[in-house]
């Protein structure tokens, strides 16, 4: 019989393969297009070989494509460093702002699949808690997920990281007014055991139309 920590294990196991198939494809991608260019260069070789003179208005957009692509191959695998990093330490102080940045940027294929924008804005001070960072992105990741299947016309999902008094919450926003409490609902019946590993609570605000995620100080 599965226990509360098999339950948790399998959760983490589930959310790391999920992200990791994410990342993969997404590093093809900019590999299928940087062989796209080195064919295209290959073609314009085989012409000058020709006697046809080089392109080199057409040179320096292939070499502007390429470096394109470099650049967001490094922001893929420098979010992907940090994912995998979170699961170095089951209890450090993390900044919950960088957290949800991670979060938006790792989730950001599964937005587009669904027509969704993921908005991450940076918080004005520091929300530091003291926290497991990879159950926290797991936790946060199927919160997520429910949100972005249900969020409203405006097809925008908001990831809002706030100090509190005793802790800190992360909101999520931009539902429609009837779906913030089934999503709540959905939300905690997936997320039992981790909630509890967390010391987390998920409760819907059916007046701000909100997802609140709500973190003691050292959760």
């Amino acid at each position: 019989m599965a226990t509360d920590s098999d339950e948790v294990e399998l959760a983490g196991i589930q959310f790391f393969g999920k992200m990791a198939a994410s990342i993969a494809h997404d590093i093809k991608n900019v590999l299928a297009v940087i062989n796209e260019n080195a064919g295209l260069l290959q073609d314009i070789c085989f012409m000058a070989d020709r006697g046809k003179p080089a392109d080199l208005a057409r040179l320096k957009k292939i070499a502007g494509d390429v470096k394109d692509q470099v650049q967001r191959a490094d922001r893929i695998v420098t979010a992907m460093n940090r994912f995998a990093h979170s699961a170095d330490e089951p209890s450090t102080e993390t900044d919950l702002g960088e957290l949800t940045a991670l979060l938006g940027l790792l989730a950001t294929r599964f937005a587009v699949m669904r027509g969704v924008e993921i908005v991450t804005p940076a918080p004005s001070v520091p929300v530091p808690v003291t926290t497991f960072p990879f159950g926290l992105l797991s936790l946060l990741w199927i919160c997520l997920d429910c949100t972005m299947t249900a969020t409203g016309s405006g097809k925008t999902v908001e990831l809002v990281a706030e100090r509190t008094t005793d802790g800190a919450v992360v909101r999520l926003r931009r539902f429609e007014q009837t779906n913030v409490a089934s999503v709540a609902n959905i939300a905690r019946d997936r997320l039992s055991a981790l909630r509890q590993a967390l010391n987390a609570t998920i409760a819907a605000d059916e007046t701000n139309t909100e997802l609140v995620v709500r973190l003691p100080k050292g959760c």
